[in-house]
């Protein structure tokens, strides 16, 4: 059994080879071999990658009359026993989907011809038993099982009669006679009285080759014989070697294991057969008919007979229709092709009936006759078609065609089947190869199609010839000449001129030379017959190829361009004074400076123009040539094409605008394609000033040209001519090259203007001084739009100078890949709003993160000589000298000059808040960096106006903070500590690191809320301008427009809110423990959190619960512990030379101070904080800073009895846990009392023991210096000091 694989040949390509699955014998008893063998591919459930998944099995009859079923393994599945005689054929009919609904459907079938006998197993039947036979081989391999038995098998019998001998058979299927044919075979078989039922019957209809008759139709009568049933008997290829006949069943089968008796094999059980006589058939007593193949649509059979002929019979009438003569041993088949519906071309004056000449697919069928005698193969058109083809084949080949294709499809399963067999295929078993044949539908075409069956295969032939890797140009111009001359149908050759005028392969001589010989070919014919569309298509392409030869010939002249243009001419030709010319030439040249370091340029190729490039860009109507719609890059090629050799020099501009004049093109094309390689070409023009005076002079000349600027234009109106050209400015990305070309349509429009205001007013009567001025009056309403667009332009040129400059020398952390900056045009400056520039400007500012300080410093400059102060100049220096060591000079320079072309859009406050909206909108993408926040809130505190600050801080509140905010307090409530990473990560989508940066950041942020909301009772509002050339602005409302327009906060709600950000910070800060947030306020606080800002809502007020006021001290005593002992630990990490990195530091908080104020807000008494702190300090060692934090403590003796504890402490350790020998003397010499209140003190609870005894000498002064005399422990603290200095001493 061989299978299909994909293989790597010798060449390295992948072809399809046929191996062997499995190879051995299949015989049960000896002496048994193979008379007939068939595959029959089954559909499976399951879906693979070419569709559905299917199987194969393998039918093979042995001359002892048993068939059998085996796997592609060899596996026995089933085998029977139907009748006593030998099988002299086997063939299967599987399901085809009908074609229309008038046509029957067919049901799947598996048929046996015997000598005198036709045995049809219905296909679902057998079908069914297959695979639950496939399914117990598998379980009895697997277990042994053979409990589960399957479904029976269904089966005809029939016996065929009143023929002498049959050698092959056709199943036709199910039939119904027409109405005609019913009542002439009843009056033929019934004579006169014969009568008919209403409703033909259903038939199946059998034919026959063999002897006398030569072919014979049979006809069986759907129900006249009722289906034998039997059962299938499974059959275990482990279990071979048992098989015995079952004489009960008729199927082979095995008794099971507990059976000991010996079953003795007996002759099985045989149904028998119903009679079914012939009821016609083509007498011909002489003709031995030798096979029968029947058509895939069942209406046609081919017969081969032992004279050599090929009989093609009519199935539905039983006759003959045609006869091939000379096909001895012949070997036949059939090709059934489907029409791609989307090939079907109209003929011209076809008329259709249906309104539409899209029917449905239309099918042909070839006729496959293998000749082996000959070894020719031929492939004929019925029924009455010529031949289509004829190959030469070896002599031994085989020709295999099935008729059939996968067995167990319905209506449902069919439609997603991909058919994975071959319809007909030629094994060569010389050279072990399988091939295919595959017939174009269009060769089943007669008549008046065969002209256009032969223009496609010209067609066909022109394109491969267009195709070929290297072509002779004069063979190849010869040969597609011929072959587009041979081509007779308009719609083809039209399609085949249209390929050669695309390909790359033919010159542009021989294109000519080809289109010039087809027109002349049309014009000699019959002016009726002749297709005027193609006619014009050969006028209208033989005028666009001498345009391209023209222009090819004025580019290729070669001239010398002049020489650089000085200043004067420039500003003569620009009508400017040298001053506004200087101011240019340094716009131009900053803008060119940055422009090339920002972007990579790779060097242009200077290539010419495609021929069938150039032809696809243009099309010509009656007597113009329009130029097409197409994107940017292809106006950019044609008109580089056309101009760019002008604008360098290289060609007299004069010649080409008059040659593109004379061919048609129109004046508004020609300013569009110069303009767009004008702007494309930027880095080139400003390189060259030169270019300048070209672009004037064919500006000039475009502007001269019939149809650019109308005589009869109304002088106070504006001109559409100039007025396009302005549209291309305003929208052009290349603002250096068009402020330049708007330069130079601005002085050539004042020319062209005046003359014709000139030309108009030069009757005498109109010449008198009122007239001039009134004219004067008119020209300037054009030139207010020119007026206007430079002043914009020149806008935007600073602008985009400033996105394009970068940083030299940077340091910090640079924003990440961001995506670049959008290129600037004076359009997308005027619709993106008031806030447009800002925002432009605040995304430069996150891209190069530079520091409020730096926005400052530019305007500071601006200011610099005002200031006359000493210390104002020393701080101007130092910063400047900061800047340079950062590379920001040149930054500074160019902000500077944006601040005095945006003295409104770029205002401090305005561009801090677009900054700060910036870096919040960027936190938000990666909370991850917290610095983004941190520097949003430093653009924050920037903003002067309080209104402003108020409005921005509410909106990044309830944007972005407060829901993330309320995640992080309800986290560390739940844990009741600081929350691990993963925790962080999975409710507020941050780090643990950066989520304690956030937090810091909230406080702050609402911190800086409470003081606008504060500020803004006392200072107005903004009044928002712009200004003059941005009047027109249009777009998205700002964001200061925005933050006006906000509500106020209610200051006490916010000040809640602050409290429990600052809490959050100090328990994140020092990685408090067992704290709470949320415990620290009471229902009414808890409740308030998180609500809208501007909303009332119930505060805690009155007494609070002393539980509460109880946790809120352990809490602050926290706090101030954990930042006193960070202060020696923050001076060993981080020496005093060495400072923070920019951007990442957080800002300083000096949380004691900061405990001390939380302290009066949450109801705890601060003077009790403060003593704490001075413990703390005392116990961490830090007796100087401790010293002067005294001072700030009210209650001095309540201190001063917790430092004489802190003092025994030190005393303690320092004599009873050194254990020295001077150590055990002075505690000998010491009073009772004192020693038995040391050995009481416990020094484990000191965080630094190692403190001089002389710093401790201090304490216990400043302890006696606190306590008053007639407190209880001074006596103690008297004795103390004696301790120390006898220590001291010592």
């Amino acid at each position: 059994f061989f299978i299909a694989k994909w293989k790597v040949n010798e060449r390295g390509k992948d072809e399809m080879q046929y191996t062997v699955a499995w190879s051995g014998s299949l015989n049960v008893e000896e002496g048994e071999c193979v008379s007939s063998a068939i595959c029959i591919p089954l559909a499976s459930q399951k879906r693979g990658w070419g569709g559905h998944k299917g199987w194969r099995v393998y039918l093979v009859v042995f001359i002892f009359f048993f068939f059998f079923f085996f796997t592609k393994n060899g596996v026995l599945l089933l085998a029977q026993l139907l009748n006593e005689d030998p099988v002299l054929k086997l063939k299967c009919r599987t399901y085809e989907i009908p074609r229309h609904p008038g046509v029957t459907e067919q049901h799947e079938e598996l048929s046996i011809l015997y000598p005198a006998a036709l045995v049809t197993i219905d296909g679902f039947s057998l079908f069914q038993s297959l695979r639950a036979c496939r399914n117990q081989v598998a379980r009895a391999a697997a277990s042994g099982n053979e409990n589960i038995q399957p479904p029976p098998l269904a089966y005809k019998k029939w016996g065929l009669q009143d023929i002498d001998m049959i050698v092959d058979h056709a199943s036709v299927g199910i039939m119904t006679l027409s109405p005609f044919d019913q009542m002439k075979t009843a009056s033929i078989l019934g004579g006169y009285n014969a009568t008919i039922k209403s409703s033909p019957p259903a038939m199946s209809q059998y034919i026959t080759v063999g002897v006398n008759p030569f072919t014979g139709f049979f006809f069986a009568l759907e129900g006249s014989s009722q289906p034998l049933m039997s059962h299938v008997a499974l059959a275990v290829a482990s279990k071979l070697t048992s098989a015995l006949f079952n004489a009960a069943s008729g199927w082979l089968g095995w008794k099971s294991k507990h059976e000991e008796e010996q079953v003795q094999k007996q002759k099985p059980k045989v149904e028998p057969a119903t009679p079914l006589a012939v009821r016609f058939g083509l007498p011909d007593s002489r003709r031995h008919g030798e096979s029968i193949c029947l058509s895939p649509c069942n209406t046609l059979a081919a017969v081969t007979d032992d004279f050599g002929r090929v009989i093609l019979l009519d199935v539905a009438r039983g006759v003959a229709v045609r006869m091939w003569k000379g096909y001895r041993d012949a070997q036949v088949g059939w090709i059934q092709m489907v029409e791609d519906i989307h090939e079907r071309e109209a003929d011209k004056g076809t008329f259709s009936p249906f309104g539409s000449l899209q029917g449905p697919c239309r099918v042909a069928q070839f006729l496959v006759i293998y000749a082996p005698r000959r070894g020719i193969l031929e492939v004929w058109s019925t029924q009455q078609g010529p031949r289509v083809g004829a190959f030469n084949v070896g002599k031994h080949c085989r020709l295999l065609y099935p008729g059939y294709k996968i067995m167990g499809l319905n209506n449902v399963t069919s439609q997603g089947w991909q058919p994975q067999t071959y319809q007909i295929c030629l094994v060569d078993p010389v050279v072990g190869n399988v091939k295919t044949l595959n017939v174009p539908f269009h060769l089943a075409l007669s008549d008046k199609k065969s002209e256009r069956a032969k223009d496609m295969h010209l067609m066909k032939k022109l394109t491969v010839l267009l195709k070929a890797k290297d072509p002779n140009p004069e063979c190849l111009e010869t040969e597609v000449k011929m072959l587009l001359l041979e081509i007779r149908y308009p719609a083809i050759r039209k399609q085949g001129l249209v390929n050669i005028l695309a390909s790359k392969k033919v010159p542009l001589s021989s294109l000519i030379n080809i289109v010039q010989a087809l027109m002349d070919n049309l014009k000699s014919q019959d002016p009726e017959g002749v297709d005027e569309g193609l006619l014009q298509l050969c006028e209208n392409q033989l005028k666009l190829l001498q345009l391209y030869i023209s222009v090819s010939k004025l580019n290729s002249q070669g001239l010398q361009p002049e020489t650089s243009m000085t200043d004067d001419g420039l500003a003569t030709l620009l009508r400017l004074d040298e001053s506004e010319i200087t101011r240019i030439k340094m716009l131009l040249e900053n803008y060119k400076q940055e422009n090339t370091r920002t972007s990579v340029h790779f060097e242009d190729r200077d290539t010419e123009l495609p021929v069938r490039t150039f032809l696809e860009f243009l099309e010509c109507e009656k007597e113009a040539i329009m130029v097409k719609k197409m994107g940017e890059e292809d106006s950019v090629a044609l008109g580089s094409f056309f101009f760019w050799k002008c604008l360098c020099g290289e060609t007299v501009a004069e010649d080409m605008l008059q040659t593109l004049e004379t061919a048609g093109l129109r004046p508004q094309e020609l300013l569009s394609l110069l303009l767009s390689i004008w702007l494309f070409k930027e880095r080139e023009v400003l390189k060259r000033p030169q270019s300048v005076s070209y672009l004037h002079t064919m500006l000039s000349l475009c502007g001269m040209m019939k149809g650019a600027i109308d005589e009869s234009w109304d002088i106070q109106s504006v001109s559409p001519w100039w007025q396009q050209m302005r549209t291309v400015c305003l929208q052009a990305e290349n603002n250096g090259a068009a402020l330049l070309a708007a330069r130079v349509g601005h002085a050539v429009a004042a020319s062209i203007t005046s003359s014709l205001v000139e030309k108009k007013f030069s009757q005498p009567a109109a010449v008198n001084a009122g007239g001039m001025t009134d004219s004067w009056e008119a020209v300037s309403l054009d030139m207010e739009h020119w007026n206007l667009l430079l002043k914009q332009l020149d806008d935007c040129l600073i602008l985009q100078t400033l996105l394009y400059s970068k940083l030299s020398n940077p340091s910090g952390p640079v924003p990440y890949l961001l995506e670049p900056l959008s290129r600037l045009s004076v359009k997308k400056l005027l619709e993106g709003g008031r806030g447009g520039i800002a925002d432009s400007v605040a995304k430069w500012v996150f891209k190069q993160d530079l520091t409020p300080s730096v926005l400052t410093q530019a305007r500071q400059n601006k200011r610099k000589e005002s200031s006359e102060e000493d210390m104002e100049v020393e701080n101007t220096s130092l910063i400047c000298e900061t800047f340079t060591e950062l590379g920001l000079e040149r930054i500074v320079e160019l902000l500077r000059l944006a601040y005095e072309r945006f003295p409104c859009s770029l205002e401090s406050d305005i561009l801090h808040s677009h900054c700060c909206w910036e870096y919040v909108v960027q936190w938000n993408k990666d909370p991850e960096e917290g610095w983004f926040l941190t520097r949003a809130v430093d653009h924050l505190k920037c903003i002067s106006n309080a209104h402003v600050q108020h409005g921005i801080s509410l909106m990044m509140w309830n944007t972005f903070i407060v829901k993330r905010l309320s995640a992080a307090t309800y986290l560390i409530e739940k844990v009741g500590k600081v929350p691990k990473d993963r925790l962080c990560r999975r409710d507020v989508g941050m780090s643990d690191t950066a989520m304690t940066s956030f937090i810091g950041s909230c406080s702050q942020l609402l911190q800086t809320l409470m003081e606008a909301d504060i500020g803004s009772d006392e200072m107005k509002a903004p009044l928002l301008d712009i200004e003059d050339p941005w009047m027109s602005v249009e777009g998205p409302t700002s964001i200061i427009e925005l933050a006006l327009e906000q509500k106020h906060v209610h200051y006490p709600l916010v000040e809640h809110h602050y409290l429990l950000c600052t809490i959050l910070h100090g328990i994140m800060k020092f990685a408090l423990k067992s704290v709470k947030p949320l415990l620290l306020f009471d229902v009414k606080g808890k409740n308030a959190f998180f609500k809208d800002l501007t909303s009332i809502q119930l505060m805690p007020s009155g007494d609070m619960d002393p539980n509460i006021l109880s946790l809120r001290q352990q809490y602050l005593m926290k706090v101030v512990s954990a930042a006193v002992q960070a202060l020696p630990q923050a001076q060993k990490t981080k020496p005093p030379s060495e400072e923070p990195p920019l951007n990442i530091s957080e800002p300083a908080v000096d949380w004691p101070s900061l405990a001390f104020d939380l302290a009066q807000h949450l109801q705890i008494q601060e003077d009790v904080i403060r003593r704490h702190f001075v413990c703390e300090l005392y116990n961490n060692g830090l007796d100087q800073l401790a010293e002067e934090a005294i001072f700030q403590v009210h209650d001095k003796e309540v201190l001063a009895a917790q430092l004489l504890v802190l003092t025994g402490q030190r005393l303690a350790y320092a004599l009873l846990h050194t254990q020295t020998k001077e150590g055990m003397e002075l505690l000998a010499r010491l009073p009772p009392t004192l020693c038995t209140w040391l050995k009481a003190m416990d020094p484990q609870d000191l965080r630094n023991t190692d403190v001089p005894i002389l710093t401790t000498a201090k304490l216990v002064n400043k302890v006696i210096e606190l306590l008053p005399e007639n407190h209880g422990q001074y006596s103690l603290a008297l004795h103390l000091i004696e301790a120390v200095e006898a220590m001291s001493s010592s």
